[in-house]
């Protein structure tokens, strides 16, 4: 076993329930110890929790729960905040917010996504939109937890964190 730390990474969306869960919980489950995943909100809704629908993607594709809340990005923000190396948006509203100074000027990246919790569709349309979005995370997620951690720097994160945006 190395002895590198696992890179901490923040995904930010709205309101934190759906897009920024998805992530955070994909990347716990990939990441295999080399990544440490949160999630956070620019302006979560009071009393916000995840979507159900986030919650049923996940437990269908066998991706742990635990642990997963909304809540605000001020939380990293504070000083006792775990320290963040990236910190990737996920909506486009929160790509557009001015972002609180995050302490040690971690790397940046928008991952724009669909917000699979719009529009009034079925159950089942609303739960495959939910799907295809974890799947679209999931193409990039793979593609970053399979390089070497010693490789990571500060700018090759973000640059390799932008170039997935590509993808």
């Amino acid at each position: 076993m190395s002895d590198v730390k696992p890179l901490n990474v923040l995904f930010l969306c709205t309101h934190n329930s759906a897009r920024s869960i998805l992530a955070e919980a994909l990347l716990n489950h990939l990441g295999k110890g080399k990544f440490k995943a949160f999630s956070a909100g620019s302006s979560p809704r009071e009393n916000q929790t995840p979507n159900p629908m986030a919650i049923v993607t996940l437990e269908k594709a066998g991706i742990s729960t635990e642990g997963l809340s909304s809540k605000s990005w001020d939380v990293f923000a504070e000083p006792n905040a775990p320290h963040m190396d990236l910190v990737i948006t996920v909506c486009d509203n929160a790509a557009g917010e001015v972002c609180p100074y995050w302490p040690g000027q971690p790397a940046t990246a928008h991952w724009g996504y669909a917000d699979p919790s719009a529009g009034d569709g079925t159950d089942a349309e609303k739960l495959e939109a939910f799907t295809q979005t974890l799947y679209q995370i999931k193409r990039r997620l793979e593609i970053f937890t399979s390089l070497p951690l010693t490789s990571l720097n500060k700018l090759s994160i973000e640059n390799t964190a932008r170039d997935l945006a590509k993808t």
